[in-house]
């Protein structure tokens, strides 16, 4: 059974780092890419970042490119988000991702908030 499970959220002030991670379980996570979201109160999910199955290429939205990393260990099924110099419109819950078949699953998501 799919399952995604994200944790290591939490608060921080303005120019912190936190480093969320995404623990995934019941398919082989080596072969799919992963990807993060966020979703900030009364606005529309977005997609933060996406991290390759093989290359573990990466790409970001506009808005976190140069601050945030996505890494993977694939050996222990984890995906991570490495955020740099939080910013408070950073404030969202993030959810890990992944796509297979037909179906999208969903970690729980793990609220970040920036603020001093």
């Amino acid at each position: 059974q799919v399952q995604l499970v994200g944790s290591g959220g939490g608060l921080v002030q303005p120019g912190g780092s936190l480093r969320p991670s995404c623990k995934a379980s019941g398919f082989a996570f080596s072969l799919y890419s992963m990807h993060w979201y966020r979703q900030a109160p009364g606005k529309e999910r977005e997609l933060v970042g996406r991290i390759t199955s093989t290359s573990g290429s990466t790409n970001y939205a506009d808005s976190v490119k140069g601050r945030f990393g996505i890494s993977r260990d694939n050996a222990n099924h984890t995906m991570y988000l490495q955020m740099n110099n939080l910013k408070p419109e950073d404030t969202a819950v993030y959810y890990c991702h992944v796509h297979i078949w037909l179906s999208d699953f969903w970690g729980q998501g793990t609220q970040v908030t920036v603020s001093s």
